[in-house]
């Protein structure tokens, strides 16, 4: 799995709950150079862009990019972009096999957790001297460092918020949403007791992508995936298993359930039956589009309560050049050109999804939105799994031991216990 796969994505006209908001995904730091990572020895030349260029991207990215193409071919006439369209299902084995094959284009859209493994391809091209890494969002940033050094640059982003039905808070007593933990616990139970919820909140007990859930929790208590070298795992901590236990008592208090059907979300949203989920900017066109014009003045979002730390998860995806591209500098202009904040603000109005580069927030279209400003503050605290070859076979692993410990109530010490034991086995890969 990787992180842009989860969401779902959906076509939001202008008018769905205020704004075009609400598709997406994405990843930020704020060093030229990386810590233990090559100070790169290059730097994009001054001038147009020149030549052909081959550009690969994802889903309606890639559908959407060839009209932000025309402007950059406007801006550099000496310049030819051809862009194709890839379905996400068929991406990775694509990009793998132009990698033996060395078919690559110059440059692509690249899936955050696929960085790690291509990185240690030899198939990715450092990131020249001359980007201003301090624009990106600091989460965003990481997921294009493997190994100390920065591959590409965060494309767009996405983090997880807490949603709650308004109208719903009211009635069981809260005005303002919860900052911590003890808040978030005393919100779900007052949602069931007082305002006739069947639960109070909706937490995914395991399967696939649920470590997307639960990790900002365990981030929050302080735990981390790995250590700083990124060669060992680290989840079998007290800090871990402070998160896993927290999660853990939603569904033992039953303010949580194991028994809700699957990808109705959005309708037990409107209809009462569980009003608070966590998930992404997308979500609230998706449930505007179930509750119509009644529902949108009562979808609210909140910051992930804070522990020791409020951290959410960031996913999305990077920009990268290859190594074997032919014509690496204008690519390179050209991933300068995406990362732009008047690029990314344009690109927001043509796909909604969220710019890495923070200046571009203060674009009215994102500014003006009464939801977007949160996921943007959000993102100043939110990480991605470590930049590791093996990561989608840690990840499985992981959703395997949360779907026991939700709804076979192992331990979360077991839990935690037993994800070590299995990742340790999988290993961090690379060479």
């Amino acid at each position: 799995m990787f992180t842009h796969s989860i969401r779902r994505r959906l076509v939001i006209g202008s008018a769905a709950l205020t704004a075009t908001a609400l598709a997406l995904a994405g990843c930020g730091r704020s060093n030229d150079a990386p810590a233990g990572g090559s100070q790169p020895t290059t730097s994009v030349s001054e001038g147009p862009a020149t030549g052909n260029l081959t550009v690969w991207a994802m889903g309606t990215e890639g559908e959407n990019l060839p009209k932000l193409m025309e402007q950059f071919k406007q801006a550099n006439p000496g310049v030819n972009v051809t862009v194709t369209p890839i379905p996400w299902d068929a991406a990775h084995n694509k990009f793998t096999t132009a990698i033996t094959a060395n078919t690559l284009p110059d440059a692509a859209m690249v899936g955050t957790t696929w960085m790690g493994e291509f990185a240690d391809l030899g198939a990715l091209d450092p990131t020249p001297q001359g980007f201003d890494n301090s624009g990106f969002y600091p989460g965003a940033l990481d997921t294009t460092k493997v190994g100390g050094t920065q591959y590409g640059v965060p494309w767009y982003v996405e983090t997880r918020l807490v949603y709650y039905r308004k109208d719903l808070a009211a009635k069981a007593g809260f005005s303002t949403p919860p900052t911590d933990w003890d808040g978030l616990k005393a919100m779900a139970k007052a949602m069931k007791e007082k305002a006739g919820a069947k639960y109070g909140i909706n937490l995914q007990p395991g399967g696939d992508g649920s470590w997307q859930t639960v990790m900002p929790f365990a981030w929050s208590a302080g735990a981390n995936i790995t250590g700083d070298d990124q060669k060992s795992f680290t989840f079998d901590t007290p800090e871990m298993q402070e998160g896993l236990k927290y999660y853990q008592s939603f569904f033992t208090e039953k303010l949580a359930g194991t028994d809700l059907p699957p990808n109705q979300t959005e309708a037990q949203f409107v209809n009462g039956q569980v009003p608070m989920f966590i998930s992404g900017p997308w979500m609230a066109g998706s449930v505007a589009k179930i509750g119509g014009d009644a529902i949108k003045p009562n979808i609210g979002v909140f910051q992930i309560p804070k522990n020791k730390t409020s951290t959410s998860f960031v996913g999305g995806s990077d920009f990268v050049v290859f190594k074997s591209s032919k014509n690496k500098d204008s690519a390179w202009k050209l991933v300068k050109y995406l990362s732009d904040p008047k690029t990314q603000a344009a690109w927001f109005k043509m796909s909604s999804d969220l710019p890495a580069v923070k200046s571009a927030w203060q674009d009215p279209s994102i500014a003006s939105d009464p939801l977007l400003p949160v996921f943007g503050k959000q993102l100043e605290d939110a990480k991605a799994p470590p930049a590791i070859v093996n990561w989608e076979q840690v990840a499985k692993a992981f959703d395997t031991e949360v779907e026991k410990m939700a709804k076979a109530g192992q331990s979360p010490a077991d839990t935690a216990k037993t994800i070590q034991t299995k990742a340790s086995q999988i290993g961090t890969g690379g060479s």
